[in-house]
């Protein structure tokens, strides 16, 4: 089992703490991972994606191109970006709170996760990225969503752990979103 995943959104968004978290799962379970960030110049407001690689072999190289499994897109110039970079057969999760169209593809599998809102419900804004990781964990299987919550506070050290509980809300909110478009088709 491999996913090679693009996450990509606005810097501040919690792009790099959806890949940070994936790979430190991945690691948990004793997979083999890469984690590959790159910022925009304006850092905060500027462009940020990583390249996430979580398999059960080795790993030739952390730079996805056209081959991404899927792509967790959390704005619109990123989808307009990367939607291209999905191999056929793929996976592209949108963030449908700031992205009003849709995807262009056929030959890709596209969610639509109204991620703002759901984070905005559960009681934090900010958990909008953690919504998104839901959802994905929930389509691919490719860590359980118990190893991103040990993950959590192995990156974001031990004086986060008081928002563990609002997080793993996040992730289940995903998670019920993406399995209920799911059952509808």
């Amino acid at each position: 089992m491999i996913e090679k995943v693009i996450v990509a959104g606005f810097g501040g968004q919690g792009v790099m703490a959806i890949g940070k978290l994936l790979a430190y799962a991945g690691m948990l379970e004793d997979k083999n991972v890469s984690w590959l960030p790159s910022y925009g110049p304006e850092m905060r407001g500027g462009t940020a994606n990583c390249d996430v690689i979580v398999s059960d072999k080795m790993i030739g190289s952390p730079v996805l191109t056209n081959d991404a499994t899927a792509a967790i897109v959390m704005n619109l110039p990123s989808m307009n970006k990367f939607e291209s970079h999905v191999a056929s057969g793929g996976k592209l999760i949108i963030n449908e709170s700031l992205i009003d169209k849709k995807a262009t593809r056929d030959d890709i599998e596209a969610y639509y996760i109204d991620a703002n809102r759901i984070a905005n419900d559960i009681g934090n804004a900010k958990a909008a990225n953690m919504v998104m990781l839901g959802a994905f964990i929930a389509l691919t299987g490719i860590v359980e969503k118990q190893s991103i919550l040990k993950a959590f506070t192995k990156v974001f050290g031990e004086d986060k752990a008081k928002f563990l509980q609002l997080n793993e809300k996040a992730l289940d909110a995903g998670s019920q979103a993406v399995l209920q478009q799911i059952s509808k088709v």
